[in-house]
């Protein structure tokens, strides 16, 4: 008897739940994300540069360059040697907006959680025993949680230990993921 999406919202609901837990305290209470940003020597100078200019909220690259084509001109290759080359994030000024971002987060955890629930459905019946569901769950899921972030580290100069330390996070969602569901998969019985 195949398994439908309404039959796992328990498992969907408490695994974003429970992920957004796992979030909660490795953000509070282990705090090894403490290590992912550092602070400028200057920062003062940095922070007046750019707010002198009054950029509204959105990434910004420096030196900008617009065009690929345009890396062929000889001052933007200086500008590019001479550096600093930097990828900054402007947000609203003012304090996070803490209820919001959490809110965000825990549907994070649940939309992701939606997905995987759908791939389980179309793979197994009801009644798939334990390790068969935690096994393709936590894959999927794991997928899900920290494949995503690689771009990042490639691309954007995120440093790899960033990414080791998120690849450790996407295996805890993972593995919460795939425990939720395994456990709340229906049997044949009800």
């Amino acid at each position: 008897m195949s398994v439908s999406l309404m039959d796992l919202w328990l498992a969907i609901l408490l695994a974003g739940l429970f992920c957004w837990i796992a979030s909660a305290l490795i953000h509070m209470v282990i705090k090894y994300h403490n290590a992912d940003m550092k602070e400028l020597s200057n920062e003062s100078d940095v922070s007046s540069a750019i707010g002198a200019g009054k950029p509204a909220p959105g990434l910004y690259h420096m030196p900008w360059c617009g065009d690929m084509k345009n890396m062929a001109k000889p001052e933007v290759q200086e500008k590019f040697n001479k550096g600093p080359v930097a990828v900054v994030t402007i947000f609203p000024n003012g304090l996070p907006p803490m209820g919001k971002l959490l809110i965000q987060q825990f549907l994070h955890f649940v939309v992701v959680s939606l997905l995987v629930a759908y791939v389980a459905t179309l793979s197994y019946p009801m009644g798939t025993d334990y390790m068969t569901i935690f096994r393709q769950v936590f894959v999927v899921a794991f997928v899900g949680y920290g494949l995503g972030g690689i771009p990042y580290s490639i691309w954007y100069g995120h440093p790899w230990s960033n990414l080791l330390r998120f690849m450790i996070d996407a295996l805890i969602y993972a593995a919460v993921t795939a425990g939720t569901f395994a456990w709340l998969w229906p049997s044949v019985s009800g």
